[in-house]
């Protein structure tokens, strides 16, 4: 498998208790929970390495698909099969593909940001949280959309029923994580969502997992996007 310990791609170990750990990468020392079988350990921050290469990618795109976007992103050399990095990237293509349908939105301040706010969410949410940093992001992107802030009314309720509606489709799927199919989830719940209830009209892609192999935790025929569940002629 590809895809686990950025170091020596060994399987990742979730612990109870955080612990205090030496960045592998930039000898940063600071708490976690999470290292490999080996005993390695990745900060967010180098884990999330050419994330802002993103922006790019958005403001050169006219696709009004966030899935299809997304899917660019996941094929940068920055993205690996599970990380924060997803925190950032379901925001950021709901933004771009919701600005070129027509939603009104100073796109690259609106990016910036995302890329703020994603970046706070530290990889493990799903677990440890409660909250899958995907369906956290479709919030945040219906936030910013609606101008929502601690003082407001309406968007405030709107960015919550955003990530609730997000966060029941992770649930309804479960455990344990992955961070394709909780983005794609995410993803497709929002564009009906802002269909619904903003009136802007972003495409809606039927997604097919080209990445099971490298999963090393795939839920197989249980997952909505294996390409298992597809009839066979």
């Amino acid at each position: 498998m590809p895809d686990e310990c950025l170091i020596c791609k060994a399987p990742l170990v979730y612990l109870e208790n955080d612990v205090l750990m030496e960045c592998a990468i930039c000898h940063k020392k600071e708490n976690s929970k999470t290292r490999c079988v080996e005993g390695h350990y990745v900060c967010s921050e180098c884990h999330t390495a050419g994330l802002d290469s993103i922006l790019a990618l958005c403001l050169a795109s006219g696709s009004k698909d966030p899935i299809a976007i997304l899917e660019s992103m996941m094929a940068m050399p920055f993205c690996h099969m599970h990380g924060p990095e997803h925190h950032v990237m379901v925001g950021a293509a709901l933004l771009t593909a919701y600005a070129n349908a027509g939603g009104r939105l100073d796109l690259p301040k609106a990016l910036a940001e995302m890329m703020n706010r994603g970046k706070g969410v530290p990889g493990g949410t799903c677990g440890f949280w409660g909250a899958c940093g995907a369906g956290l992001s479709a919030g945040m992107f219906v936030s910013i959309v609606s101008g929502s802030t601690p003082l407001t009314r309406e968007s405030f309720a709107l960015s919550h029923r955003m990530t609730a509606a997000a966060l029941e489709k992770i649930a309804e799927i479960g455990g344990p994580r992955c961070c394709k199919r909780d983005s794609y989830l995410s993803i497709l719940t929002a564009v009906d969502f802002v269909r619904e209830r903003l009136g802007v009209e972003m495409e809606r892609t039927e997604v097919v997992c080209s990445r099971c192999s490298q999963n090393r935790q795939c839920i197989g025929v249980r997952c909505p996007f294996s390409p298992a569940r597809i009839p066979k002629p």
